[in-house]
C-alpha cells in the first residue's frame, strides 16, 4: 500500500543535456498525479551550482532527489556523483542515475560511489515515460526522504 509522507510539493533535479530526454521527463513529470516541481540543469556544473546555491541557482530549493545522466558537457555525471556522495551537506540527496549506458563498469561505479538506483534508460517514447513515472512514484510516494524527517 503507498502511503503520502508529503505535505509541500517535491523537488526534483533532473541533470540532463538532452533535450529530447528533458521534454519527455518534463510530460512525464506533468502528467503524474504526485505534487512535484521538476528543476533541470543542462550540465554537471550547473547540477552543483544548484545544489550549493550559486550563480543563478542562489535561491534553488534543496532536491528531494535527482535524476542524474552520466554523460553530460563540462562536468561529467560521474563526477557529480563523487562530489554529492562525498559532501556531508548534500550527501543523503538520493541519485537515481538514469542514463544511456548500459557498461557494466558504469553501473558498478555508480554504486561504488554510492548511487541509489541505476537505470539504462529505454529507448522508445512510451517507455522512457513508464520508466520516469514509476521513478518519481517510488522516491515521492513509496519511500520516506530525509526531507520528510523535517516535516
Amino acid at each position: 500500500m503507498l502511503t503520502q509522507h508529503r505535505a509541500l510539493p517535491a523537488h526534483i533535479l533532473l541533470v540532463e543535456d538532452d533535450p529530447g530526454d528533458e521534454l519527455m521527463a518534463r510530460e512525464a513529470f506533468e502528467d503524474d498525479a504526485l505534487d512535484s516541481e521538476l528543476h533541470v540543469a543542462r550540465d554537471g556544473e550547473q547540477a552543483l551550482d544548484f545544489l550549493y546555491q550559486r550563480g543563478d541557482f542562489v535561491d534553488a530549493p534543496r532536491p528531494d532527489f535527482i535524476l542524474l545522466d552520466l554523460n553530460l558537457p563540462r562536468v561529467d555525471g560521474r563526477q557529480v556523483l563523487r562530489q554529492i556522495k562525498n559532501d556531508a551537506v548534500v550527501a543523503s540527496i538520493p541519485v537515481v542515475v538514469l542514463t544511456t549506458s548500459a557498461a557494466v563498469e558504469d553501473l558498478i561505479a555508480c554504486y561504488d560511489t554510492h548511487a541509489n538506483a541505476y537505470i539504462t534508460k529505454p529507448a522508445g517514447y512510451e517507455e522512457f515515460i513508464g520508466v520516469v513515472r514509476r521513478i518519481n512514484q517510488f522516491w515521492l510516494d513509496t519511500v520516506r526522504l530525509p526531507t520528510d524527517a523535517a516535516a
